[in-house]
């Protein structure tokens, strides 16, 4: 069960007021940054969290503040980024390299699916950008931000 944030969120700001006081940010842990309001990507990350059991993964919203230093140190704009990011041992990783990544990390039979790396990353990025581009067509938006349940608060960092 997923509680909702307290504050109305405003789509067109990239800033929740649910989210304060930027954390230090491990890079000894993969941090996956996602879009906190988008249908498609709030489920990717409930998948995530569903085949992670030992929770080696943490999340943070593109929109949080972690997620916006995160970026800033990286040079990226998170206004303009429509991918998920994901943040490890120093390196940062977008878009279809993150998804394929994400799947190494999670080990056991997802991570046979890095053998599509063999794929060019622009025929991967391609199919990538079509998703992002149509996911909230597809798939929806939320009006408030998420707030993971307490047994998942220390994963998610904001």
């Amino acid at each position: 069960m997923q509680l909702r944030c307290r504050f109305p969120y405003d789509h067109r700001t990239t800033y929740c007021p649910c989210m304060n006081n930027v954390p230090d940010i491990p890079t000894d842990k993969p941090l996956l940054l996602f879009d906190g309001v988008c249908n498609l990507c709030n489920g990717a990350v409930q998948w995530v969290i569903r085949h992670d059991p030992a929770g080696k993964i943490h999340f943070a919203a593109l929109q949080s503040n972690t997620g916006q230093q995160v970026l800033r140190q990286a040079g990226l704009s998170g206004e303009q980024l429509s991918s998920v990011v994901l943040y490890y041992q120093d390196r940062l990783y977008t878009r279809s390299d993150a998804a394929l990544e994400l799947l190494r990390l999670l080990g056991g039979f997802w991570s046979f699916f890095y053998l599509f790396r063999i794929i060019p990353r622009f025929v991967r990025d391609t199919i990538y950008e079509w998703i992002a581009r149509n996911r909230y067509r597809w798939f929806g938006k939320r009006e408030e931000c998420m707030i993971p349940t307490p047994e998942l608060k220390s994963r998610f960092l904001n």
